[in-house]
């Protein structure tokens, strides 16, 4: 009985323990993830959503998904069912602003081994991360200010800190680090030198920099201790110096970048002699000069990708080495541009004719000369990316007996001397391009109607040639992606198609050619466009209203044309709208009280037939930078609100019947850089208070474009380059420039209607007031107008002396004083004024000795001081010296007028001639009622002196 007792104790032990088993495999099986680490989720969604966020509100949503195990971003050990790796990027929604994470929600997860929370506006950790397993914390594109500490995590290799805020005097913890494989710090705020601590991650593999504000090179020698070393991105800092030669030690490398920094000095060819692993290199946008050997890189077997873009003008780059053999690599991608390519014979590199697996090829602004290398797309059927724009290539583009083209993607030749007519296959050899630019050459004859095919064009760019004939209605029907179409400068004649099926089109360019008629509603279709410019062609009739069709337009050329009518209120429509230039039509009325455009920067309605009051419209476009009403008929005075509109940096009103006086609200325009007020009726004095627009003093002008051009980029179809620090220059790249119209303003300076505009309109700073009625004396306090370029005051009636203060003019170029009443001596410091390139002051009542002939002061010629008789010096045929034989006093039996006459003749010809005798002064003044004016203002103004 007791055994029976004691063996059945025993099956109930048994049938116990194996119930309690069932439990806990019932439990961690069939309920998968943990109890406590499935609270710490929610516990860890609560933080992310605080204080109202709703992301992540599939966990615990559904009671019978209870396994959490199975929420997305989860991942478990299949084994033990703990969360083993959370991918919480970008969940947290921005609008909620940052926070921080408290450590210890992490602390339910002992066996997670990837953290990633990039993207969540995480500004820091409360308490210390707990995490003995993690291998991998990715906390990148957040807005830490410090590196989380990272001493509980034993086993970390990979950290993402790229995109914070992160300064370098905030890293720290040696200890906390050296174990790490993969560090990545790239856009953050490290400044000057590299920590050092960094050189002592002796099993660092992949480092990145990028995109910081590193200036020291001595500090980068330090990297070259990491012997282990795969992977290193510098790009994108101020680093200066040479490059250290010690990277040669780097013996695994496999990938370095120091692009777009200050390196300068020469590419030692024996800096890759060692590192026999490299397959990427990319040295682009430095300063590098000398000469570059590139056959020493031929031993480099694995080599895919060199880079050497930018401008290298002063580096020299030799690939034909007639001693040197084959290449051992296959190059993938190879871009070289703006330097001085194989000397005098400036060939393409000869090498590439062994190479059969490139997918891009850009060798721009090299001064290459010889045929276009069509090979290359023989031999290598994968290319993608075909560049040569900026060179001398020469002779016709021949496809013949050539296959289709299928990856092609970028065919760009622009800037060449190529001839003849666009291939009429085009279309079918490259039916894949997304980007066509065969811009600034010598091609002529018509459209190839082939073009049309390519249904995934973007980019189509053939400006600048001599093509002619009316643009292809299947180009306008067939290209359904295009987007940018710049067919300027050419010979198209006819009209824009009433047809089209262009509906992403968002820039369309077809100014300087010979298109006429009305403009088309074929426009219509394209409702996305944002720039328009079909400016100098032969347009005429009236212009749409339905130009307020299209809302996202931000820019609208429609300038020397034969367009006429008022204005439409459709342009009223146009909210977007940042430019608008109707130049030199025949659009006539006033501008439409409805144009309150408040983006509006740059007006240009020059020479039209606009009439009336300046509008009062205008004072409700607060943003405006160009105001061109130039040669219109408007009349009446300038309006007081102009002092409201503090943006404008250019004021032109020239040529117009506007009169009053230059009123005082033109002194609230602090920011104007050129003022025009020439050829219009004005009179009264010039304020003084002139002086205090910037006119350059405070800024440069910066006029940012209408439109801001166009950039795209696209990854490979048939290559891709694998790295842990995301290499990120390994891309087809298509753009063009951003548009000048917004930023072009004519101006006469140096006595020339000069355009500025680009790099030039910046630096340039004027004001013109030639031509009206204004009176009295030149203000002194526009001397300390120290930054102003050019001054006209010509052509008034302005009185007494040029102010002593014009000296001070230090950046001034141009100075017209001419045609005035100007008396007194020409200031003899003027002479200072080392950029006075153009100065006149012919035709007043100057007097005295000239300035010496120095500086600027010696290139100027008579015709600058003609028109002033009592003038002497040179280079006028003057002398101040007196005649010989002359009297030196009046006859003693003189009566009083002789008297009164010579002690005139004495005072206008002092410094002059004595041997002109009064008989002629007055048979001069006589003759010449001008001067006889003249003589009897200043009698007048000096009689009480004369009586005395």
């Amino acid at each position: 009985m007791g055994a029976v007792t004691s063996g059945l104790y025993n099956t109930i032990i048994l049938y116990g323990s194996f119930l309690c088993l069932l439990l806990v495999v019932g439990y961690c099986g069939c309920l998968g993830c943990l109890e406590d680490e499935r609270v710490g989720l929610l516990n860890l969604k609560a933080s992310i959503n605080h204080p109202n966020g709703t992301a992540l509100s599939s966990w615990g949503a559904d009671i019978i998904v209870a396994d959490c195990c199975q929420w997305e971003y989860v991942i478990c050990d299949n084994k033990t069912n703990r969360v083993i790796q959370l991918s919480l990027n970008f969940t947290r929604d921005q609008n909620l602003g940052n926070w921080s994470l408290n450590a210890s929600l992490l602390l339910p997860f002992h066996q997670l081994q990837i953290l990633d929370l990039s993207g969540n506006e995480l500004a820091g950790f409360q308490g210390l991360l707990r995490l003995k397993k993690l291998r991998v914390l990715d906390v990148g594109e957040n807005d830490l200010t410090t590196i989380p500490v990272l001493s509980a995590l034993p086993l970390l290799k990979v950290l993402y800190l790229g995109s914070n805020h992160i300064n370098s005097s905030l890293l720290r913890g040696r200890e906390y680090l050296s174990k790490l494989e993969v560090l990545d710090l790239a856009n953050n705020n490290l400044m000057g030198s590299v920590p050092p601590i960094i050189g002592t991650l002796n099993r660092l593999k992949s480092l990145s920099l990028r995109s910081n504000n590193l200036n020291d090179s001595l500090s980068i020698e330090g990297l070259c201790k990491l012997s282990d070393l795969e992977e290193l991105d510098i790009r994108g800092n101020r680093i200066d110096g040479n490059l250290p030669p010690c990277f040669n030690n780097l013996t695994s490398l496999r990938t370095l970048d120091v692009s777009r920094n200050n390196f300068r000095g020469t590419i030692p060819s024996s800096l890759f002699s060692s590192l026999k692993l490299l397959q990427y290199i990319s040295l682009s946008h430095n300063s590098f000069e000398g000469s570059f050997d590139f056959t020493s890189l031929f031993n480099l077997s694995k080599l895919e990708v060199f880079e050497l873009g930018g401008d290298n003008k002063n580096l020299k780059v030799e690939t034909e080495n007639s001693m040197s053999q084959l290449p051992l690599f296959q190059l993938r991608v190879f871009r070289l541009s703006k330097c001085v390519l194989n000397g005098e014979s400036r060939v393409i590199p000869s090498f590439l004719k062994n190479q059969y697996e490139l997918r891009v090829v850009g060798l721009r602004n090299n001064g290459i000369i010889g045929d276009i290398p069509t090979w290359l797309l023989v031999n290598n059927s994968k290319l993608e990316s075909f560049s040569f724009s900026g060179n001398q290539l020469r002779g016709p583009l021949a496809f013949e007996l050539m296959a289709k083209h299928a990856y092609m993607k970028h065919f760009d030749i622009s800037s060449n001397l190529i001839q003849g007519e666009i291939p009429t296959d085009i279309g079918s050899i490259l039916p894949n391009l997304q980007a066509l630019n065969m811009s600034r050459n010598e091609l002529h004859g018509n459209f190839p109607t082939s073009i049309g095919d390519m249904k995934i064009l973007v980019l189509l760019d053939l400006s600048n040639n001599n093509l002619s004939g009316l643009l292809p209605q299947h180009l306008l029907r067939g290209c359904i992606s295009l987007r940018i179409l710049i067919l300027s400068n050419n010979n198209f004649d006819g009209n824009f198609p009433a047809e089209s099926n262009l509906t992403n089109l968002s820039h369309l360019l077809l100014d300087n050619n010979s298109l006429s008629g009305k403009i088309s509603r074929g426009l219509l279709e394209s409702s996305n466009l944002e720039l328009l410019d079909l400016g100098n062609n032969s347009f005429s009739g009236q212009i749409p209203d339905w130009i307020g069709n299209f809302p996202k337009l931000i820019s609208v050329v429609l300038s020397k044309n034969h367009l006429e009518g008022v204005m439409p209120t459709g342009f009223c429509k146009l909210g977007e709208l940042q430019l608008l230039d109707l130049s030199w039509n025949k659009v006539g009325m006033s501008i439409p009280p409805c144009f309150n455009l408040s983006n509006m920067k740059y007006l240009h309605l020059q020479s039209n037939e606009l009439t009336g009051d300046i509008p009062n419209v205008l004072s409700r476009l607060p943003s405006l930078f160009i105001l061109d009403l130039k040669d219109n008929k408007f009349w009446g005075t300038i309006p007081p609100w102009i002092g409201s509109l503090t943006c404008l940096r250019v004021l032109l009103l020239r040529g117009n019947e506007l009169h009053g006086s230059i009123p005082f609200d033109l002194c609230r325009l602090s920011s104007i850089r050129m003022m025009d007020l020439s050829h219009n009726k004005f009179s009264g004095s010039i304020p003084p208070c002139l002086n205090n627009l910037s006119f350059g003093a405070q800024e440069r002008m910066f006029l940012t474009a209408a439109v801001s051009g166009f950039w795209a980029a696209s990854g490979f179809e048939t290559y891709s380059y694998e790295s842990e620090i995301s290499v990120d220059s390994i891309f087809i790249e298509v753009k063009i420039g951003p548009s000048n119209e917004g930023a072009k303003v004519d101006f006469t300076a140096k006595w020339r209607l000069e355009s500025y505009e680009g790099k030039v309109l910046p630096i340039m700073s004027g004001m013109d007031l030639s031509w009206n009625n204004l009176t009295g004396s030149i203000p002194p306090e526009l001397g300390d107008l120290s930054e102003i370029h050019s001054i006209n005051f010509s052509g008034n009636h302005l009185t007494g002396s040029i102010p002593e203060t014009f000296s001070n003019l230090k950046a001034i170029e141009s100075l017209d004083l001419s045609h005035n009443m100007l008396i007194g001596q020409t200031p003899p410091r003027m002479i200072e004024l080392n950029n006075l390139a153009v100065f006149t002051v012919a035709y007043n009542a100057l007097s005295g000795k000239l300035p010496e002939r120095k500086a600027q002061f010696a290139t100027f010629e008579e015709s600058s001081y003609e028109g002033n008789p009592l003038l002497c010096g040179l280079p006028l045929n003057r002398s101040c010296n007196p005649a010989r034989g002359a009297p030196k006093t009046p006859p003693a039996n003189s009566d009083n007028e002789e008297k009164e006459s010579w002690e005139v003749s004495f005072l206008w010809s002092f410094g002059g001639s004595f041997g002109v005798a009064f008989v002629g002064i007055v048979a001069f003044l006589y003759f010449y009622s001008y001067y006889r004016e003249l003589l009897f203002y200043f009698i007048a103004k000096n009689l009480t002196f004369l009586w005395l």
